[in-house]
Protein backbone atom coordinates (compact mmCIF):
# COMPACT_ATOMS: atom_id res chain seq x y z
CA UNK A 1 0.00 0.00 0.00
CA UNK A 2 1.13 3.29 -1.22
CA UNK A 3 1.87 5.91 1.76
CA UNK A 4 -1.27 8.59 2.07
CA UNK A 5 0.87 11.18 0.10
CA UNK A 6 1.68 9.32 -2.74
CA UNK A 7 -1.98 8.04 -2.68
CA UNK A 8 -3.30 11.10 -3.29
CA UNK A 9 -0.33 12.21 -5.89
CA UNK A 10 -1.74 9.18 -7.55
CA UNK A 11 -5.12 10.49 -7.89
CA UNK A 12 -3.78 14.21 -8.69
CA UNK A 13 -1.69 12.90 -11.59
CA UNK A 14 -5.28 10.93 -13.09
CA UNK A 15 -6.97 13.67 -12.75
CA UNK A 16 -4.83 16.12 -14.16
CA UNK A 17 -3.78 13.29 -17.28
CA UNK A 18 -7.87 13.37 -18.00
CA UNK A 19 -8.07 17.22 -17.96
CA UNK A 20 -4.94 17.68 -20.12
CA UNK A 21 -5.50 16.57 -23.64
CA UNK A 22 -1.77 16.91 -24.65
CA UNK A 23 -0.77 13.98 -21.81
CA UNK A 24 1.78 11.80 -23.85
CA UNK A 25 0.80 8.46 -24.10
CA UNK A 26 2.79 5.91 -22.12
CA UNK A 27 3.14 3.96 -19.02
CA UNK A 28 3.48 6.30 -15.91
CA UNK A 29 4.70 5.12 -12.68
CA UNK A 30 5.11 6.73 -9.34
CA UNK A 31 8.58 7.34 -7.93
CA UNK A 32 10.15 9.35 -6.14
CA UNK A 33 12.50 12.51 -7.10
CA UNK A 34 10.27 13.36 -9.46
CA UNK A 35 7.36 12.13 -8.65
CA UNK A 36 6.02 10.03 -11.75
CA UNK A 37 8.03 8.64 -14.70
CA UNK A 38 5.94 8.04 -18.06
CA UNK A 39 7.83 5.55 -20.04
CA UNK A 40 6.42 6.78 -23.94
CA UNK A 41 5.87 5.08 -26.95
CA UNK A 42 9.23 6.53 -28.16
CA UNK A 43 10.98 4.91 -25.87
CA UNK A 44 11.87 8.08 -24.08
CA UNK A 45 10.99 8.79 -20.60
CA UNK A 46 9.23 11.28 -19.25
CA UNK A 47 9.43 12.72 -15.21
CA UNK A 48 6.63 14.74 -13.59
CA UNK A 49 7.49 16.54 -9.98
CA UNK A 50 3.87 17.69 -8.37
CA UNK A 51 3.63 20.50 -5.70
CA UNK A 52 0.90 22.32 -4.40
CA UNK A 53 1.23 26.65 -4.59
CA UNK A 54 1.41 27.88 -1.06
CA UNK A 55 0.17 31.74 -0.90
CA UNK A 56 3.48 32.74 0.96
CA UNK A 57 2.16 35.90 0.15
CA UNK A 58 -1.74 35.17 2.05
CA UNK A 59 -2.72 37.92 4.37
CA UNK A 60 -3.31 37.04 8.46
CA UNK A 61 -6.89 35.96 9.00
CA UNK A 62 -8.39 38.26 12.02
CA UNK A 63 -10.29 36.40 14.66
CA UNK A 64 -13.79 36.19 13.54
CA UNK A 65 -11.95 34.49 10.16
CA UNK A 66 -10.02 31.79 11.78
CA UNK A 67 -13.34 31.46 14.02
CA UNK A 68 -15.53 30.53 10.78
CA UNK A 69 -12.35 28.45 9.40
CA UNK A 70 -12.64 26.35 12.17
CA UNK A 71 -16.69 26.45 12.51
CA UNK A 72 -16.21 24.87 8.22
CA UNK A 73 -13.41 22.46 9.28
CA UNK A 74 -15.40 20.94 11.90
CA UNK A 75 -18.70 21.02 9.17
CA UNK A 76 -16.68 19.10 6.82
CA UNK A 77 -15.26 16.21 9.26
CA UNK A 78 -18.62 15.71 10.73
CA UNK A 79 -19.65 15.30 6.99
CA UNK A 80 -17.05 13.02 6.55
CA UNK A 81 -17.87 10.74 9.41
CA UNK A 82 -21.70 10.68 8.21
CA UNK A 83 -20.93 9.22 4.68
CA UNK A 84 -18.30 6.83 5.38
CA UNK A 85 -20.54 5.34 8.09
CA UNK A 86 -22.75 3.99 5.73
CA UNK A 87 -20.40 3.90 2.18
CA UNK A 88 -17.02 1.83 0.85
CA UNK A 89 -15.89 5.13 -0.89
CA UNK A 90 -12.80 6.70 -0.02
CA UNK A 91 -13.08 10.61 -1.77
CA UNK A 92 -10.91 13.75 -2.52
CA UNK A 93 -13.48 16.20 -1.68
CA UNK A 94 -12.48 20.18 -1.93
CA UNK A 95 -15.33 22.24 -0.18
CA UNK A 96 -15.08 25.85 -1.28
CA UNK A 97 -17.15 27.93 0.91
CA UNK A 98 -18.72 31.18 -0.39
CA UNK A 99 -16.51 34.08 1.22
CA UNK A 100 -19.31 36.84 1.23
CA UNK A 101 -21.58 34.73 3.76
CA UNK A 102 -20.95 33.40 7.42
CA UNK A 103 -21.73 29.96 8.87
CA UNK A 104 -23.97 30.39 11.68
CA UNK A 105 -22.85 27.73 14.97
CA UNK A 106 -26.45 26.44 14.85
CA UNK A 107 -26.20 25.15 11.01
CA UNK A 108 -23.60 22.85 12.00
CA UNK A 109 -24.95 20.00 12.01
CA UNK A 110 -27.74 20.64 9.48
CA UNK A 111 -25.28 21.31 6.63
CA UNK A 112 -22.91 18.35 7.56
CA UNK A 113 -25.80 16.32 7.29
CA UNK A 114 -26.76 18.02 4.10
CA UNK A 115 -23.82 17.73 2.65
CA UNK A 116 -23.12 14.15 3.02
CA UNK A 117 -26.34 13.27 1.58
CA UNK A 118 -25.31 15.36 -1.26
CA UNK A 119 -22.01 13.59 -1.77
CA UNK A 120 -23.87 9.88 -1.31
CA UNK A 121 -25.78 11.00 -4.22
CA UNK A 122 -23.25 11.66 -6.27
CA UNK A 123 -22.13 8.60 -5.84
CA UNK A 124 -24.60 6.68 -6.19
CA UNK A 125 -24.40 4.80 -8.92
CA UNK A 126 -20.87 4.89 -9.40
CA UNK A 127 -18.24 1.98 -8.50
CA UNK A 128 -15.48 2.50 -5.90
CA UNK A 129 -12.81 1.06 -8.20
CA UNK A 130 -12.96 3.30 -10.63
CA UNK A 131 -11.53 6.90 -11.40
CA UNK A 132 -14.45 9.70 -11.40
CA UNK A 133 -14.60 13.08 -10.58
CA UNK A 134 -17.41 15.52 -10.37
CA UNK A 135 -18.27 19.38 -9.39
CA UNK A 136 -20.94 20.55 -8.15
CA UNK A 137 -21.99 23.85 -8.03
CA UNK A 138 -24.29 26.46 -5.75
CA UNK A 139 -27.24 25.64 -7.21
CA UNK A 140 -27.23 21.82 -6.20
CA UNK A 141 -25.01 22.38 -2.76
CA UNK A 142 -26.63 24.62 0.86
CA UNK A 143 -26.68 27.48 0.96
CA UNK A 144 -23.04 29.37 2.24
CA UNK A 145 -20.86 27.04 -0.37
CA UNK A 146 -20.43 27.75 -3.61
CA UNK A 147 -18.99 24.35 -5.08
CA UNK A 148 -17.62 20.70 -4.01
CA UNK A 149 -15.29 19.02 -6.15
CA UNK A 150 -15.46 15.23 -5.15
CA UNK A 151 -12.62 12.73 -6.94
CA UNK A 152 -12.37 8.71 -6.50
CA UNK A 153 -9.27 6.98 -7.37
CA UNK A 154 -8.90 3.27 -6.66
CA UNK A 155 -5.63 3.89 -4.97
CA UNK A 156 -6.94 6.49 -2.12
CA UNK A 157 -7.38 3.92 0.27
CA UNK A 158 -7.73 6.98 3.22
CA UNK A 159 -9.97 9.89 2.33
CA UNK A 160 -9.30 13.36 2.10
CA UNK A 161 -12.04 15.36 2.68
CA UNK A 162 -10.83 19.52 2.89
CA UNK A 163 -12.01 23.25 3.16
CA UNK A 164 -10.53 24.63 -0.49
CA UNK A 165 -8.01 27.20 0.04
CA UNK A 166 -7.27 26.34 3.25
CA UNK A 167 -3.72 27.93 3.13
CA UNK A 168 -5.42 30.89 2.54
CA UNK A 169 -5.79 33.44 -0.16
CA UNK A 170 -2.88 34.98 -1.53
CA UNK A 171 -1.89 39.02 -2.05
CA UNK A 172 0.38 38.45 -5.03
CA UNK A 173 -0.40 34.75 -6.69
CA UNK A 174 2.27 35.78 -9.41
CA UNK A 175 4.66 35.91 -6.97
CA UNK A 176 3.45 32.66 -5.36
CA UNK A 177 3.82 31.05 -8.60
CA UNK A 178 7.35 32.30 -9.78
CA UNK A 179 8.40 31.07 -5.84
CA UNK A 180 7.26 27.47 -6.59
CA UNK A 181 8.95 27.42 -9.93
CA UNK A 182 11.78 28.82 -8.43
CA UNK A 183 12.04 26.21 -5.26
CA UNK A 184 11.55 23.34 -7.76
CA UNK A 185 14.22 24.31 -10.39
CA UNK A 186 16.88 23.87 -7.80
CA UNK A 187 16.12 20.65 -6.90
CA UNK A 188 16.08 19.56 -10.61
CA UNK A 189 19.80 18.21 -10.35
CA UNK A 190 18.74 15.70 -8.07
CA UNK A 191 15.57 14.73 -11.28
CA UNK A 192 18.51 14.67 -13.26
CA UNK A 193 20.07 11.86 -11.67
CA UNK A 194 17.79 9.50 -13.30
CA UNK A 195 18.57 10.57 -16.80
CA UNK A 196 15.20 11.00 -18.42
CA UNK A 197 14.92 12.75 -21.48
CA UNK A 198 11.81 15.43 -20.01
CA UNK A 199 11.06 17.00 -16.81
CA UNK A 200 7.36 18.98 -16.18
CA UNK A 201 6.15 20.60 -13.19
CA UNK A 202 2.67 20.13 -12.32
CA UNK A 203 1.70 23.11 -9.46
CA UNK A 204 -1.91 22.54 -8.54
CA UNK A 205 -4.25 25.02 -6.22
CA UNK A 206 -7.90 24.13 -4.94
CA UNK A 207 -9.12 27.13 -6.69
CA UNK A 208 -6.90 30.05 -8.60
CA UNK A 209 -8.18 33.31 -6.31
CA UNK A 210 -6.48 36.48 -4.82
CA UNK A 211 -7.31 39.37 -2.55
CA UNK A 212 -7.24 41.61 -5.31
CA UNK A 213 -10.62 40.76 -7.69
CA UNK A 214 -8.67 41.53 -11.06
CA UNK A 215 -8.62 38.97 -13.82
CA UNK A 216 -6.18 36.95 -12.05
CA UNK A 217 -6.08 34.08 -15.47
CA UNK A 218 -5.10 36.98 -17.84
CA UNK A 219 -2.63 38.26 -15.09
CA UNK A 220 -0.81 34.87 -14.95
CA UNK A 221 -1.27 34.05 -18.73
CA UNK A 222 0.04 37.16 -19.60
CA UNK A 223 3.18 36.98 -17.25
CA UNK A 224 6.39 35.57 -18.64
CA UNK A 225 7.57 32.58 -16.25
CA UNK A 226 10.73 31.26 -16.54
CA UNK A 227 11.70 27.86 -15.39
CA UNK A 228 14.62 24.50 -16.00
CA UNK A 229 11.62 22.45 -16.68
CA UNK A 230 10.72 21.92 -20.34
CA UNK A 231 6.97 22.34 -19.30
CA UNK A 232 5.08 23.69 -16.48
CA UNK A 233 1.37 23.60 -15.57
CA UNK A 234 -0.95 25.36 -13.21
CA UNK A 235 -3.79 23.00 -12.74
CA UNK A 236 -7.03 24.68 -10.81
CA UNK A 237 -8.39 21.67 -9.10
CA UNK A 238 -11.78 22.58 -8.62
CA UNK A 239 -12.54 24.74 -12.22
CA UNK A 240 -10.36 21.51 -13.71
CA UNK A 241 -8.49 24.58 -15.69
CA UNK A 242 -4.96 23.74 -16.72
CA UNK A 243 -2.79 26.92 -17.78
CA UNK A 244 0.62 26.18 -19.40
CA UNK A 245 2.99 28.76 -17.45
CA UNK A 246 5.87 27.71 -19.46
Amino acid sequence: MQPDKKQLEILLMHYFRECYPGFPKGKMMPTESPDFIVTLKSRNNLGIELTRLNPLNAQTPDKQELSQQKLKEDIIETARQIFESNSPFRLFVKFLFSGNETIEDERKLILAVQLANIIRQSVENKKPASFFRETLDSSSLPRGIESTLIVNHPALNNSFWERSNNLGVSKNVVADIREAIQKKDKKLMLYQKQRLNYYWLLITTDRLRGVKSYNLPNKILNHNFQSRFQRVFLFDLIKSSIFELV
